[in-house]
């Protein structure tokens, strides 16, 4: 069971410095020395000049929810273990640790463990849960806080919410053991602006209803634009109104896996998200009735979050916006693996409620396959610090060294520029491009009236708006798409070696960095899936189905193929990016390649976006637009990485 880890606030670990330096209080020559205290360098937030104080702090009695984050031993060896357990062309291949060898072996010694938490009791702080014997969470007022790390919690409007921060940079007091001192990577907890994470997509909340705009087709090429401007020489097909699960099955060679029980029964998997919706088990019943999935059966999905009044950062999160995305994700995972179970994870909040759940449902193993459809949106360690980054690549070595899958979606911005092409703001999206996690890019797909997929390409979307007098399209202008490109922190991994080209490997300098995505699946909104979930719409609150896509879709597509693919092979898929880097350019993988002249269709919106009853707005779509400073090539590429499962993907 994942513990009270998800009704922390922020999660945010700090550098640990060696040196500590004397202070001297103010007033007089003469007066007595402060004490000297351990600094935390590079402590201090590096977003605070972005944000403004708004005079207020956290009461000194608020409790504050915070953690500290141990060093690993023996990192190197872990990796090297790591490579050789992942690789199928090694012996060991599929040995994954249990996680209790992987403590044994890897995570700070118990002795060190008991000595943080002794430290920390004896400040007066609440002891709460240790994650994989490396991160021991506690709690604690505002003043305890403020004493005993030497600063001052404010709050700050930061990105458009209130978040609070340490205002000045961290320190351990005087007398702090060095066993605690020469163990300890960071402090978490104090910092939410670093924290703040949303959607890899926007999604439909409950208080907002949306429909597809009609007309659309239920396949691609079934109805053609012919009361819309020719485009490219020629009338121009409607987009889908939304894929269904069976569309999908079939195109990417389920459905007659499915007809033999290979499912991803005796496979589960994880969703985590933040908060929980009220509805999604009435929703899942209605949508697997009304698309001839299987129903749920006793125990095949459950549900593990705070409790009711167990959310915090309601307002500042959007909490109801992220009911959308949990109905998405649980949807597609049951689309393509309906017998594998599901597990809902609901974090107390999108700050560290949902660092901690993640981190716990590894630790826990709670499932074979985690999908995460989420993320920072940046990839600094200015924007996230060392210590969130640390954190996230502990865990996620536990998760892959374990054998525990982890896909994140990599984002729906595309490199994060707009489409433009400044180098000075290119980036990609963390944690997606962790180097123990799967980066899930997406594509826009073609399926005809047989389920086939007729074309595929990278999803980088451009629009063109109707002209006012409704005969001509305008110039395309770049709207979004699938998440890739070069990551500012971490090295090339082993398994990219050799196939990621130097030109995307080495964007930003001489050195060889990890590159997104890793393999991808459909994400864009217009060729995207159909999902069932209850609304608010003006003549009253019930389910109905919208035309969803991103990234968020991406990856629990992903997953669910990953449970089905665990079925098949008699084993978990474990840490799946060297097998798929591996099986790059075979039957396996289908490669991604630009298409060879513009593929267009045409989007209907309601502008109500709930029914024609206010009219109706055209948009011309350019797919995979190469404009961009990603897109397809022969081979890895930064917008589909090694490309999609292929007719072989199963085998």
């Amino acid at each position: 069971m994942i513990r009270s880890t998800m009704r922390s606030k922020l999660a945010l670990a700090v550098a640990i410095g060696t040196a500590a330096a004397s202070v001297l209080g103010a007033g007089s020559a003469t007066a007595a020395p402060r004490p000297s205290r351990h600094a935390l360098p590079g402590s201090q937030p590096r977003w605070l000049g972005k944000a403004r104080a708004t005079g207020g702090a956290p009461a000194a009695a608020d409790t504050i929810q915070f953690g500290i984050l141990l060093k690993l031993r023996d990192s190197a060896s872990a990796e090297a273990t790591l490579a050789s357990i992942s690789d199928p062309g090694s012996a060991d291949y599929g040995n994954w640790l249990t996680t209790s060898q992987f403590k044994s072996r890897y995570a700070p010694a118990s002795a060190d463990v008991d000595a943080v938490r002794s430290w920390l009791k004896g400040q007066g702080f609440g002891l709460r849960d240790t994650l994989g014997g490396m991160y021991v969470e506690a709690s604690g007022t505002t003043a305890q806080v403020n004493k005993t790390f030497g600063t001052t919690l404010k709050n700050y409007s930061y990105q458009g919410v209130t978040v609070h921060a340490n205002s000045t940079a961290l320190s351990l007091p005087d007398g702090t053991p060095s066993s605690v001192i020469g163990v300890v990577s960071g402090v978490l907890g104090l910092d939410q602006g670093q924290a703040l994470k949303s959607p890899a997509d926007t999604l439909p909340g409950p208080d907002t209803g949306f429909r597809p705009g009609t007309p659309c087709s239920s396949y691609h090429g079934e109805k053609t634009a012919t009361a819309q401007p020719a485009a490219n020489g020629k009338k121009q097909p409607y987009a889908v109104c939304g894929y269904e699960p069976k569309q999908y099955e079939a195109a990417y060679g389920e459905s007659d896996l499915l007809k033999h029980g290979i499912d991803g029964r005796g496979y589960t998997v994880a969703v985590t998200d933040a908060f929980a919706s009220p509805t999604i088990e009435q929703d899942t019943r209605t949508y697997n009735r009304k698309h001839g999935l299987p129903a749920f059966s006793h125990n095949q999905f459950r549900q593990i979050t705070p409790g009711p009044d167990g959310y915090n950062s309601v307002e500042e999160c959007g909490g109801a916006g992220w009911y959308g995305e949990e109905t998405l994700d649980i949807e597609a995972v049951h689309s393509m693996a309906p017998g594998a179970r599901v597990v809902y994870v609901g974090a107390s909040d999108c700050l560290s409620g949902l660092d901690e759940a993640w981190a716990a449902t590894i630790d826990s193993h709670v499932a074979d396959i985690v999908t995460n459809s989420w993320g920072s949106g940046v990839d600094t360690v200015a924007d996230l610090g060392q210590e969130a980054i640390d954190f996230y690549r502990q865990f996620s070595l536990e998760a892959a060294m374990t054998g525990v899958t982890v896909d994140f979606s990599s984002g729906d911005d595309g490199d994060q520029t707009a489409g433009g092409t400044t180098p000075e703001t290119k980036s990609v999206s963390f944690p997606s491009d962790l180097p123990y996690v799967t980066g899930v890019g997406g594509t826009s797909v073609g399926i005809d009236k047989h389920n086939n997929r007729v074309w595929e390409h990278g999803w980088q979307t451009a629009y063109s708006a109707l002209s006012a007098d409704g005969k001509s399209w305008g110039a395309p202008v770049y709207s979004s798409g699938g998440g890739g490109g070069t990551s500012f922190l971490f090295s090339q991994p082993f398994y990219q070696h050799g196939i990621v080209p130097d030109s995307i490997s080495k964007y930003f300098g001489s050195t060889r960095m990890r590159t997104v995505p890793d393999i991808s699946m459909p994400g864009d909104p217009n060729t995207g899936f159909r999902v069932g979930q209850t609304q608010v719409f003006p003549d009253g609150t019930y389910y109905d189905e919208y035309r969803i896509g991103g990234t968020s879709l991406s990856s629990p597509l992903l997953a669910g193929m990953q449970a089905v693919a665990s079925q098949k092979q008699h084993h978990a898929v474990g840490f799946a990016n060297p097998s798929y880097y591996r099986k790059a350019g075979s039957a396996a993988i289908t490669d991604i390649v630009a298409p060879k002249s513009p593929v267009l269709q045409v989007r209907s919106n309601f502008v109500n976006t709930v029914d024609a009853s206010e009219g109706r707005s055209f948009q011309l779509q350019t797919i995979d637009v190469q404009t961009t400073t990603i897109h397809s090539t022969r081979g890895y590429d930064a917008e589909t990485g090694v490309g999609v499962p292929g007719p072989a993907f199963f085998k």
